[in-house]
């Protein structure tokens, strides 16, 4: 049993490790490619809001479903995804603006690039992966102890489809902050909220996890990256786009997180 329980741990290690893959991008990207910059945020988005309407809100009615009617679990669903939105923008308000030092912006964009905002993107980004990632370990946990067999499939297709998430995160924080180290770092923490979520899930959630509260976190969590996308990604894409770059970046975030779901199912 014990044995078991390690690699369910393991299992769900690898698949957040896997956003830190994504977060290696901040090595290739010109900080100062205002264009990149654009169509990574634009990728960002397009990661986002896949995944929300793709993902997580039909798996959240699913839940449901299995406690209440199909009807009552959209209402419950729809609840949660628009308290989730709400949730978000609570958040957004009490997030602080942070004070970049002149010398953490890019020589190159030092006076065309709001930093501060761009450093709270990528914070709120990763912030909304980690809650994203929470469930996912638990789920990639629970698996494997089921069967060690279904826990590498999950946990190799929740792996791909967590890459583009690692670089939803660590693109607005490397332009912000001319810093790989600080994107690799916060790629990496929203990644380990899948092992902190398989772990909670075995200590305390085992006996009360049940689907109708997963439907609501899902959902719930759709509604923040949506929130996300259209209050911070998408708007900061367009200003230092040409209004096609950034839609390029959606339309890609969105089949890459297609092919990595088709792959999930």
């Amino acid at each position: 049993m014990q044995q078991n329980i390690l690699f369910a741990l393991l299992l769900s290690f690898l698949a957040g490790a896997a956003t830190l893959a994504g977060g290696f991008i901040s090595f290739i990207v010109k900080k100062d490619d205002m264009k990149i910059f654009s169509i990574g945020m634009g990728f960002s988005a397009g990661v986002m809001i896949f995944v929300s309407f793709m993902e997580l809100l039909p798996v959240s009615i699913e839940a449901i479903n299995s406690v209440y009617s199909i009807k009552t679990a959209r209402w419950i669903g729809t609840s949660a995804f628009f308290g989730g939105i709400i949730l978000a923008g609570i958040i957004d308000q009490l997030i602080p603006e942070h004070h970049i030092t002149d010398d953490e912006i890019p020589t190159g964009i030092r006076q065309t690039i709001n930093s501060n905002k761009i450093k709270k993107v990528g914070i709120f980004t990763a912030l909304a992966m980690a809650v994203h990632n929470f469930p996912e370990g638990l789920a990639t946990f629970m698996s494997a102890l089921e069967s060690p067999a279904l826990g590498i499939s999950i946990c190799a297709a929740i792996g791909i489809h967590n890459v583009p998430e690692g670089m939803a995160v660590a693109m607005p924080i490397y332009s912000a902050t001319n810093s790989r180290k600080k994107a690799l770092w916060y790629s990496a923490l929203s990644g380990m909220a899948e092992p902190l979520g398989a772990a909670i899930g075995f200590l305390f959630l085992r006996n009360i996890y049940d689907s109708l509260t997963a439907g609501i976190v899902f959902a719930a969590v759709a509604g923040i990256m949506i929130y996300i996308s259209f209050d911070e990604l998408l708007p900061t894409a367009n200003e230092y786009g040409d209004g096609h770059k950034e839609i390029l970046g959606v339309l890609v975030g969105m089949f890459v997180m297609a092919i990595s779901l088709l792959m999930l199912n």
